[in-house]
């Protein structure tokens, strides 16, 4: 009977989506040294190589790749037990972690947060802060339970480690300095600022909305300023550098600057939940998921 170590397995999985060992000793807290280790000793368990040298770095071989199919299900069982051991001790009782991106914080954590405190004193809830595009990485190492994050930084479709929900689908407003010309407008159109000078990230999936929004009103926007942060944005907007889209979770919260919906372009982002594969029906993970969706409204269409 082969000795199937699952902690070494999680490691041989992280290598996997994270590509090298250095990413994945981070990743998973550990030296790249000891994650070497591991990986040699799991092989040496299994009887097969799992690595091969590619110049600096390293690949999964075919053997690897088997392994890895088998694990998945592993894996999602193993979480489906946890999840029911979970529920029969505790009820509904129990932590969950929230790993959130900035702007669903206030707008959809917090208010499910105060929910289930008033109805499910029990259950605890233990939020972090992250940057959208790690969240998938803090959720497949185990260090949160639930991610909110949105549908551009999402893994390949079908990746056989998550359960995706959309939660919510934002609209995309424009925002303008207090004396531009649209201010005033009741609809604006995005070709109606071709012109513009526009403020936006420099790089990642904000930079693609944005990039891709004006595109198909047929135009590429002119990059004035860069910036990812919504408060610097809005700043400069405020001061008449320029033009931006903002999300409604932070354009209804904007001041000292004109915000228009875009009503004939209609562009959205869409903000997403993801857990480990198997983990549903923890009792309190699914009150706490319940509640985002309360927040969030009706499911997107």
């Amino acid at each position: 009977m082969i000795d199937w170590d699952v902690k070494k397995l999680r490691i041989l999985r992280t290598l996997a989506h994270q590509g090298t060992v250095t990413a994945t000793a981070e990743a998973l807290h550990m030296t790249p040294s000891a994650v070497s280790q591991q990986l040699t000793n799991l092989a040496r368990q299994l009887g097969v190589q799992l690595l091969e040298a590619q110049g600096r770095r390293v690949r999964l071989t075919d053997a690897a790749h088997l392994v890895l199919r088998h694990a998945e299900a592993v894996f999602a069982q193993l979480e489906r037990a946890d999840a029911e051991l979970t529920g029969y001790l505790a009820g509904e009782a129990g932590e969950v972690r929230i790993g959130a991106f900035s702007t669903a914080v206030p707008v959809l954590v917090v208010p499910a947060v105060a929910a289930l405190r008033a109805s499910h004193p029990g259950i605890e809830v233990r939020v972090r802060e992250t940057e959208a595009a790690e969240s998938y990485e803090l959720l497949s190492a185990g260090v949160v339970d639930l991610a909110l994050s949105l549908a551009a930084h999402a893994p390949v479709a079908g990746d056989p480690r998550f359960t995706r929900i959309t939660l919510l689908e934002d609209p995309l407003d424009v925002a303008l300095p207090p004396g531009h010309p649209l201010a005033g407008a009741r609809g604006v159109r995005l070709a109606d600022l071709a012109g513009e000078r526009w403020i936006y990230g420099g790089s990642g999936p904000w930079s693609e909305i944005t990039r891709s929004a004006c595109e198909a009103a047929g135009f590429v926007p002119e990059q004035a300023h860069s910036a990812s942060g919504w408060t610097a944005i809005l700043t400069m907007v405020e001061a008449g550098m320029g033009v931006a889209l903002v999300p409604r979770m932070v354009s209804g919260r904007a001041e000292g600057v004109a915000v228009r919906a875009l009503p004939y372009d209609r562009p959205t982002r869409h903000v997403t939940a993801a857990l480990r594969r198997g983990s549903e029906s923890a009792p309190a993970l699914s009150r706490v998921l319940a509640a985002l969706r309360a927040v969030a409204g009706p499911e997107p269409a």
